[in-house]
Parts: structure tokens; C-alpha cells; sequence
């Protein structure tokens, strides 16, 4: 009797054991702390030069582009988290490294007053790096004089990036034409977001909420929370404190995006990292982009892919060769949903496994900051066919599923874009 009661006790115990370990499996990650910045991370600074087969010339250039690394968009995470690190000293339960968090996060708030979410010098060597890049690997495209178009948000940080980025093209040669256009104007394109009634409805049901709760309140980790508010912090609250949490992590995320060196190493260790940017990743992927729930947030993309279609058109078919280059500056709220509706690799993922997005869609590939995809037009020097090569994040991607080319005759690629787009939105 008692080696069978041992038994079943043992048994128990391993389960009990693994259990834990096999539940939290389809969601821990372990990416680096860099990546861990999510959406917030700076532009990757080596960037391998374009190449392209000599048979293939390069003759005009579709860009969408996400503004620069910028200060935090505002300072509500940060005076939440200042009013909860000074309660925290009210009532001594504060500890070393939260101080250490205070003074960071105040001096988060001096440097960023009167700026937030504007472009900081990151944001604009980043745009200047990639239009030389874009100057350089396509030289043949801007080296007569044609015009290139640029337009963007009426947001500031989007117009900056537009300068910055034009600013070095004129520096490379200034015997081109440049168009510049920014404002409310462009809202059907560069954000959809704010005026699509689809998608205003979509955000005012709220129905990514609850997968979104769902997984947060099970994947948030408090640890980091206690060692800067301390044990005795009250902490009654399940849902506040895991959007406190997230606060925390979301002002640490964000240093390396305004020119400060990254601490995310000092706050939170591996897997606190990955589990709080797995929440700000999985908010992101339902409220941005197709998902099983949706396909509203991807489809206000639609008019910014019939843009490009129509401008590679009046290129091609000969109505306006003289703009060689088409460029757009907006959000990440722009690319996400347009990758998304495109279906580019990693950057569109259905599933009603929601714990499994952290390991298919992740913002930090998809949307870091200056993330832009280009459309490059090329012709070929015998046939006088046109060719199109699509580059997110200045790296090629093959479309097709089992199919490594990277390279499309206009005309099918123009197909495959026409038949991604909704028939009511044709």
C-alpha cells in the first residue's frame, strides 16, 4: 500500500512539476534585450548594399516609410510612473533601484519637455542613412533630372523624417526636381487609422480586448515591478498592477529610440523581458493588422496599395517618366497594417492561438524605427521589360510561398497586389 501511495505521490509531484513548464511553452520567447525593445528599437545600423543582377537597371522607386527614432510620444507613461515611484517613497517601500528608476525616468521627462514624440537626431541620421543608401545602390534613378515626390503626415516627427530624408537626396544632387507635401491631406494614405469609419468601429467594439486581457494577465510578471516599488507596495489591483508593469517596461523600452544607452539589462532580466514585450507585440498585432478576429485593421491600407500601383503604372506605361521616385512618411500604424494587407513574409499571421504571435509576428522585425518597405522598378536591358523587386527594411523578400525569387514582371506583381486589395475597395 505504501509503494503505491509513494508512486501516485511521485507522480503527482512531476506533474505538478511540469505542468507549469509545458503551459508557459507556446509563449516564452528568448530574444535579446535589443529586440526586446519592440517596435521602439532603432533602425539596424549595418544595412548589406543592394545588389542586382547587371542585366537589370534600376528606373524608379515606390518608398513607405515609418518616421525615425523619435522621444516617447508622450508623457503619460511617464508621469504614471513617476506618481507611482513617488508613492512608492511616501510610504518607504521604495528601494535602491528605484530611485536609480526615478532620477532615469525624470530625466526622461526634462530631456523630452517640449518634445515629445518629436524626431531626435537618431531619428534624422537614420532617414538621411537610408536615402543614401537609396542614392548609391540605385544610382541610375536619381541621376537625371526628374523629380522626386515626397509626402507625408501632418504629424511632425513624419514631415521631419520627409526633410530629413529629401534634405539628403537634394545634398546628393540638387539638379533634381523635389515635391514636398505634408499634412491632413494625406490622412487616406498615411493615416487611415484616424479617419477609416470601418476601423473606428472595429476599435470602438473593442473586440481584440479580450484575447489581448486574456494572455496579459497570465504572461505579465511583476518581479521587475517589486524590486523598484518594493514588497510592501500595494498592489491590490490584478489589472492595474499589470499595466503598471507594462508602463514600467514600455518607458525602460524606449531609451535607445531618444539617443540614450539602452537599460533594459538593469530592470528586467531575460524572460521578464520577452513576457512584457510579448504583451506589447500581441496589442499590437490585433489592433494593427489581419488577424482571425479581423481584417479591417490590414484593409485601410487599401488606398496606400492602389497609390502604388497607380504610380508604377503612369511610370511604366510611359504618362509621367519624368518623377522617379514616389515617397511617403507616416507610422508605424501605417506600415503595419499595409505589410499585413501585402502579406509580406512575417509580417502577416492568422492564427486563434494567440499565445503563439510572439514566435511569428514580431513588431521589432516588422516595424522597428525608419522601418520602410520599397518597391523598386527595374528594366531589363534587352527585353525592355519592367521588373519589380519589393524590399522591407532594405533587405528583399520573396512573395511566393516555396518560390525564392525576388523579382516580378510588373504585370504579375501588379495582379497579385490588385487581388490583395478588397473588391469594395477597388
Amino acid at each position: 500500500m505504501n509503494t503505491i501511495r509513494n508512486f501516485f505521490a511521485a507522480l503527482a509531484l512531476f506533474i505538478a512539476s511540469a505542468a507549469p513548464l509545458s503551459a508557459a511553452d507556446p509563449a516564452a520567447t528568448d530574444y535579446s534585450m535589443t529586440d526586446c525593445e519592440g517596435s521602439l528599437t532603432p533602425y539596424p545600423a549595418e544595412v548589406a548594399p543592394a545588389e542586382y543582377p547587371d542585366s537589370l537597371t534600376p528606373v524608379f522607386i515606390n518608398h513607405v516609410g515609418r518616421h525615425g527614432a523619435r522621444y516617447p510620444a508622450s508623457a503619460t507613461n511617464c508621469l504614471t510612473l513617476r506618481r507611482a515611484l513617488e508613492h512608492a517613497d511616501s510610504i518607504g517601500s521604495i528601494t535602491p533601484l528605484g530611485r536609480r528608476l526615478r532620477e532615469l525616468n525624470d530625466r526622461v521627462i526634462a530631456l523630452s519637455n517640449n518634445r515629445w514624440g518629436a524626431l531626435d537626431s537618431l531619428g534624422i541620421y537614420e532617414q538621411g542613412a537610408i536615402a543614401s543608401r537609396m542614392f548609391y545602390n540605385f544610382t541610375e534613378v536619381f541621376s537625371t533630372e526628374g523629380t522626386v515626390r515626397a509626402l507625408s503626415s501632418y504629424s511632425p516627427r513624419a514631415m521631419m523624417s520627409m526633410y530629413a530624408f529629401v534634405h539628403q537626396l537634394d545634398r546628393l544632387n540638387n539638379r533634381m526636381t523635389y515635391l514636398t507635401s505634408a499634412g491632413r491631406v494625406n490622412s487616406p494614405l498615411m493615416r487611415p487609422f484616424d479617419i477609416d469609419t470601418d476601423y473606428l468601429d472595429f476599435r470602438k467594439t473593442r473586440t481584440w480586448e479580450k484575447p489581448y486581457d486574456e494572455y496579459a494577465d497570465r504572461a505579465v510578471p511583476l518581479t521587475a515591478l517589486r524590486r523598484v516599488l518594493g514588497d510592501a507596495y500595494p498592489l491590490s489591483d490584478p489589472r492595474a498592477a499589470r499595466d503598471l508593469a507594462l508602463v514600467e517596461y514600455y518607458v525602460v523600452a524606449g531609451l535607445s529610440a531618444m539617443g540614450l544607452p539602452s537599460q533594459m539589462d538593469v530592470y528586467f532580466d531575460s524572460a521578464e523581458a520577452n513576457a512584457l514585450w510579448s504583451c506589447f507585440n500581441l496589442r499590437q498585432y490585433l489592433v494593427r493588422t489581419a488577424t482571425t478576429l479581423s481584417t479591417v485593421p490590414a484593409d485601410i491600407a487599401s488606398d496606400l496599395v492602389l497609390d502604388i500601383i497607380e504610380t508604377t503604372d503612369t511610370f511604366v506605361d510611359g504618362t509621367d517618366t519624368s518623377t522617379r521616385a514616389v515617397l511617403r512618411f507616416g507610422h508605424a500604424e501605417t506600415l503595419m497594417p499595409l505589410l499585413s494587407l501585402l502579406r509580406i513574409p512575417g509580417c502577416y499571421y492568422l492564427t486563434n492561438y494567440f499565445d503563439t504571435v510572439a514566435a511569428h509576428w514580431r513588431d521589432f522585425d516588422v516595424v522597428p524605427m525608419a522601418a520602410n518597405i520599397q518597391f523598386i522598378v527595374f528594366k531589363a536591358r534587352r527585353s525592355g521589360r519592367y521588373y519589380v523587386r519589393v524590399d522591407l527594411n532594405e533587405r528583399p523578400v520573396a512573395l511566393r510561398k516555396g518560390d525564392d525569387a525576388v523579382y516580378y514582371q510588373w504585370g504579375e506583381l501588379r495582379r497579385y497586389l490588385m487581388n490583395l486589395v478588397p473588391l469594395y475597395a477597388q
